[in-house]
């Protein structure tokens, strides 16, 4: 089939296997162990020393997501990514997401195009519409507008992306009429690769492929078949819509902690996960569901290195997705637990998945 996508497109190199990055979103919560909270500034700080410890064990992906309520400090989340650029040197970074549906797509393109400059070319954009919708109000906007919002904001910034100059009539924002956004990214298409995140709606997984873009989607717990579905559509939409949807992209997202141990490892993260939950989401997250990501079948990456290879390869056998990324530090784990995980992930899971996973197309 001839592709005809006119989308930037992320370079991932198939033959090396799928990639594997780490996320974060900034959560700013005690530790469910010791009742400590760090201060923010030394939060902030221990963001951007994971990004540097997650490069330097060959991880290919660091991504900061935005979050506006008590209890995080990535409201800025492109000022975090920024830091993150000058720390590091080889390693891919991404927003993750960032909610272009209460955002001036203008200045997202500037403020992701100068990171991509800052880089040498790292940056990439997941937008999103904000799983936490206090942040509309916040921003100034209506929440009865969540779907429009969203669907026009993110058709502005793929044209912005990949058009030097832009004309523009919406109903959300002022017009563009030759308006051109600076600076652009110093490769060949001078845009971004922007990926559209895909929450549990089957709706936005047919708008992905319809336009055909790259899916990002992100997943708490329950059996990885649950989320097949949705990939599938995406790329059965994208073929119908004229795109092969061996082209397109397709990455996972979700929480992850390992141990020497299976057990020490739910036994540690269980606390983070639930009392993070509470905080950040209003209730606790089961003793049971978490339980049962003892399950190779469950979508919660936790357990031993064994343990989580042969998860993350079933999943990849179910998805055939090219990039998963792992949420290490939600609900106040601490930083030498951080890095513990960043070594084991280095040493013993991510070449395992690498050379299980590497294929020529």
């Amino acid at each position: 089939m001839e592709n005809k996508n006119p989308h930037v497109m992320p370079e991932i190199d198939r033959s090396n296997g799928m990639e594997i990055g780490l996320y974060s979103l900034g959560e700013h919560m005690p530790n469910p162990h010791t009742g400590e909270r760090i201060p923010a500034s030394q939060r902030l700080k221990e963001i951007i020393e994971a990004a540097k410890m997650a490069e330097d064990a060959g991880l290919d992906v660091f991504q900061v997501g935005e979050s506006h309520q008590e209890h995080f400090v990535s409201q800025a989340h492109l000022v975090l990514l920024s830091a993150i650029a000058q720390a590091t040197s080889k390693i891919k970074i991404s927003s993750g997401s960032t909610i272009i549906s209460t955002s001036d797509p203008v200045r997202v393109f500037e403020d992701a195009s100068t990171i991509d400059l800052l880089s040498d070319g790292r940056m990439e954009v997941v937008a999103g519409r904000a799983s936490r919708v206090g942040l509309y109000e916040l921003l100034g906007y209506n929440l009865n507008d969540y779907e429009a919002l969203f669907e026009e904001k993110f058709e502005l910034f793929l044209k912005i992306n990949e058009n030097k100059t832009v004309n523009w009539n919406g109903e959300f924002r002022a017009p563009l009429n030759d308006a051109q956004v600076i600076p652009r990214p110093e490769n060949k298409e001078e845009g971004l690769p922007i990926w559209r995140a895909v929450g549990g709606s089957l709706a936005s997984a047919q708008k992905a492929g319809r336009i055909g873009v790259p899916m990002y989607q992100a997943h708490l717990g329950g059996p990885a078949e649950a989320f097949k579905s949705r990939i599938d559509l995406y790329r059965q939409t994208a073929f119908e819509n004229g795109f092969n949807p061996d082209d397109l992209p397709v990455a996972t997202a979700g929480f992850l902690y390992v141990r020497e141990n299976m057990m020490d490892a739910y036994r540690e993260y269980y606390p983070h996960i639930n009392e993070g939950m509470k905080l950040s989401n209003g209730q606790g997250f089961p003793k049971q569901a978490f339980a049962q990501g003892q399950d190779v079948k469950s979508v919660i990456n936790v357990g031993s290195p064994e343990h989580i290879v042969e998860k993350i390869l079933y999943q990849h056998e179910m998805f055939n997705h090219d990039r998963y990324i792992a949420q290490i530090d939600f609900g106040g784990v601490p930083i030498d637990d951080v890095k513990r995980t960043i070594d084991l992930l280095g040493e013993k899971v991510v070449p395992e998945i690498k050379k299980y996973t590497k294929r020529t197309k």
